[in-house]
């Protein structure tokens, strides 16, 4: 009978380290995630069924919103309840399962109301902290990932003041797991664009990206997931500077991106991470579009053909062979083929970089992007509305929908009126979407018919030929 394998002492199933004992290098899968892994322990502060994702839509009468809203209110408090005495919880996996609560709490329970956070602000801070600096590698994740959060619902410059020195050794700790790295990056960056408003701080931040964008960093290989992560907060910070500080030039200065243009170059030519070349790539995309921008002035530009010739064109610049090396490799990725890429990655890859050429090729914005709502619809035309609603809906997740609702630091930055997104009146219930957008539908019905006849008008058209007497 085999001997039955038992746990070294002191291994409580946390994380391994690959340098034995001294936690040299902290391991964490790369797919680790603060909504679907680990669960919700014992010891939670109340039971799971309250912890179900509220992602139902409000009822539309007025004491069915009204009820709602105290119940989410309810349950913010009921999360935070606690917080100062999160410190003192001597057991990783239940603090690890309070962050996850903190995180549900704060990205689907606030509803425009941040009393209840304002207040346990400092009690989150200092607990989060904690984590961080004494947490297990999963612990640490969590704690990154709610100060993230935090940031996108009270915009505060304090908060910034308050973790950036913790979340910056964070991130240039090369012992750390690399989703920790990428998670306090994300943080800081979040931090940045949503609460600060000093381009001193967003230059600072800017460097610290491109320097861990480089394939070494502190004297060690970095890994391509916090290269793309580091490549995404650029550009997020990007969105914020003017255009001629990202693409322009002159015999004072030169802009951030053409600085960057040969490290894009070397992202792009690393197959084996889709995510880093996919970053490079909007990198890229939102550096030309900022080069376009420096030749139109206001009210100008309609015309893409005008604005190729324009000013802003990289013709006789000496970026020109970059940028032209940037746009082979993009076709090049395309139209990806070969045996040693499945399938889905192949359709994946093309379908990410054909948009992206398109911008670098013919100067067009990216494919609409549009965010349903019950009273409208949130469109998203530019890559400089893109890049950020792609950022933060990574952020908040199943949360996005709501804070966008409710949420006016969001609504301000990407131009919302809250109370057309809000309005129920023109909202549709549940029987009339049934009877217009299910598949047995009318409307479906209908359009099935239509094809049919049109395919047979087709296959008639080709058997004409048979009938024919002449």
């Amino acid at each position: 009978m085999a001997k039955k394998q038992r746990r070294k002492k002191g291994d409580k199933g946390e994380p391994s380290t690959i340098n034995g004992p001294s936690g040299d290098i902290e391991e964490l899968s790369l797919s680790h995630s603060i909504v679907t892994a680990g669960s919700e322990t014992a010891g939670s502060f109340f039971s799971a069924d309250s912890w179900a994702d509220d992602d139902d839509e409000f009822d539309q009468s007025d004491d069915g919103v009204t009820r709602t809203l105290e119940e989410r209110g309810q349950k913010l408090q009921d999360a935070f309840a606690m917080a100062e005495d999160y410190c003192s919880e001597k057991r990783s996996t239940r603090r690890e399962s309070t962050l996850r609560q903190w995180y549900t709490a704060l990205t689907h329970y606030t509803s425009g109301s941040y009393e209840t956070v304002e207040s346990k602000l400092s009690d989150i801070i200092r607990g989060c902290q904690f984590s961080v600096r004494s947490g297990s590698p999963s612990e640490q994740y969590a704690a990154c990932r709610v100060l993230e959060t935090v940031a996108v619902l009270l915009a505060d410059e304090s908060l910034f003041e308050q973790t950036y020195h913790t979340l910056l050794l964070t991130t240039r700790s090369t012992h750390r797991a690399i989703p920790v790295r990428i998670a306090a990056l994300r943080a800081i960056g979040m931090t940045v664009y949503i609460g600060v408003d000093d381009d001193v701080i967003v230059q600072e931040v800017m460097d610290l990206c491109e320097a861990v964008a480089r394939s070494e960093y502190r004297g060690e290989k970095v890994a391509p997931g916090l290269r793309a992560a580091a490549l995404t907060v650029w550009n997020v910070l990007a969105t914020t500077l003017h255009e001629f500080y990202i693409a322009g030039a002159d015999d004072v200065s030169t802009g951030r991106g053409l600085d960057l243009l040969p490290i894009l170059v070397e992202c792009l030519e690393q197959q084996e991470d889709l995510g880093l070349q996919s970053a490079a790539g909007e990198c890229a995309a939102w550096i030309h579009s900022a080069r376009l921008q420096l030749g139109v002035e206001d009210g100008e530009g309609d015309n893409t053909t005008e604005r190729r010739y324009r000013l802003g064109s990289w013709e006789g610049s000496q970026w020109e062979d970059t940028m032209a090396e940037i746009e082979a490799l993009m076709e090049s990725l395309s139209n990806q083929s070969g045996h040693f890429l499945s399938k889905k990655k192949k359709k994946e890859t093309r379908t990410i970089f054909r948009e992206l050429l398109s911008t670098i090729q013919e100067n067009e914005p990216p494919l609409k992007e549009v965010i349903q709502f019950r009273g409208g619809a949130v469109e998203l035309t530019s890559w400089k509305d893109v890049i950020p609603m792609s950022f933060i809906r990574r952020c908040l997740q199943g949360g996005l929908q709501m804070q966008l609702m409710t949420n006016p630091t969001l609504q301000a930055i990407f131009g919302i009126n809250s109370q057309v997104l809000n309005s129920s009146q023109i909202g549709m219930s549940q029987q009339e979407k049934r009877l217009l957008f299910s598949k047995a539908s009318e409307t479906a019905k209908e359009k099935d018919r239509h094809r049919t006849r049109k395919r047979q008008s087709r296959t008639n058209a080709k058997n004409l030929f048979l009938t024919n007497d002449d």
